[in-house]
């Protein structure tokens, strides 16, 4: 391995300044781009880089001018690279890797969104949907030309799909390679362009699928139907379709993962004696039994009764129960509560309503 420090053709005790000035120097001097009738170009070029990749980094030129060695460098130079240089480089000399323009293109992923009630993202259940994608004309088959014609060989880059551009600079003349402005890049022109796909080798169409929708989804989870998507160029393969998931809020029920939540109206005396109630389900009501003596906001657990786990399994319902206080009292009625406070030692002074509450209630 040469010194580093030769190849750069710079002191050992110079500074970093001075190492990445010599670099650039260097660099644009012996670039493959400025020497492209020298054979050793190419090898030279590396060998200025990978002293630059050393010398320019402070911890490796430590470690060199300790070890005489640094670590292996990255699959950029194993490979035969210039390293993460070079795309510097290729800006500022206009050097690009060429690309195949006519290998197939993946076609792009779509989405849809399903609105589903509560019920259905709790049953689960399969549905129609109808979108639209690019799909591969039917009328030209993919090519973009009209029936009886065919795309060209492009006369301006003769089907390279690229251009040489001549351009003077302080450093001298170079070359610069381009994308094609005729063909944009395809080698390929079209003369007489598809009437129904405009010469794009893609029309829209119309496709109605079947969508399977598993027990218990729930808002933002979404399902992917490989291959539904639009269909790619070139013979590409196709995109993928994804059906995101939006369930619309229910009257009763509100949704917390897999559990359900929900409130029902017992009176005082329920609350006080206890009570078997009608609760309400997604599978219909079931009978709940009331314990005597519960608060108003206590929660019972109805096992099973919740949210389907896609997964497995099923989450609860969980009723909060919503204790109403009468506000429409017989005379009888209230010497009853009366009698009872009196048995329980509580002193009541019961307030009457005043007459302007009357008058509302009468004229309304």
């Amino acid at each position: 391995m040469r010194d580093y420090y030769a190849v750069l053709g710079v002191d050992r005790n110079a500074s970093q300044d001075q190492i990445k000035q010599a670099f650039r120097r260097l660099a644009r001097e012996n670039h493959p781009d400025v020497k492209k009738d020298d054979p050793q170009a190419d090898d030279r070029f590396k060998e200025i880089n990978e002293a630059y990749q050393v010398l320019g980094d402070s911890t490796r030129r430590a470690q060199y001018d300790r070890f005489g060695t640094v670590q292996p460098f990255g699959a950029d130079m194993r490979e035969g690279g210039f390293g993460p240089f070079e795309d510097i480089f290729d800006m500022f000399f206009g050097r690009r890797g060429r690309v195949d323009r006519d290998a197939p293109e993946r076609g792009a992923d779509l989405r849809y969104d399903l609105e589903l009630t509560l019920e259905e993202a709790a049953t689960g259940f399969e549905k129609t949907i109808e979108i639209e994608r690019l799909d591969t004309c039917p009328s030209c088959f993919g090519t973009g030309a009209e029936r009886g014609s065919a795309p060209e060989t492009c006369s301006t880059c003769r089907g390279a799909g690229e251009v040489r551009y001549s351009q003077r600079t302080v450093f001298g003349s170079f070359t610069q390679i381009g994308t094609c402005n005729a063909c944009a890049g395809t080698g390929k022109v079209i003369r007489n362009p598809c009437r129904q796909c405009s010469g794009s080798g893609r029309a829209a169409t119309k496709r109605t699928l079947s969508v399977k929708v598993p027990a218990g989804v729930d808002n933002g989870m979404r399902l992917r139907m490989a291959g539904e998507g639009e269909g790619g160029s070139r013979g590409g393969e196709r995109g993928d379709l994804y059906v995101f998931i939006h369930v619309r809020p229910h009257p009763i029920f509100e949704r917390r993962g897999r559990d359900l939540h929900a409130a029902i109206p017992i009176s005082i005396t329920q609350a006080t004696l206890g009570d078997e109630v009608q609760v309400p389900t997604l599978d219909g009501p079931v009978t709940q039994a009331v314990p005597s003596g519960v608060q108003p906001g206590t929660v019972l657990t109805v096992k099973g009764k919740g949210m389907p786990d896609p997964r497995g399994g099923r989450g609860d319902l969980l009723v909060r129960l919503d204790v109403r206080v009468p506000t429409d009292l017989t005379d009888e009625e209230r010497k009853a509560l009366l009698e009872f406070a009196r048995q329980r030692g509580e002193q009541v002074k019961p307030q009457r309503k005043k007459l302007s509450s009357k008058v509302k209630e009468l004229l309304q």
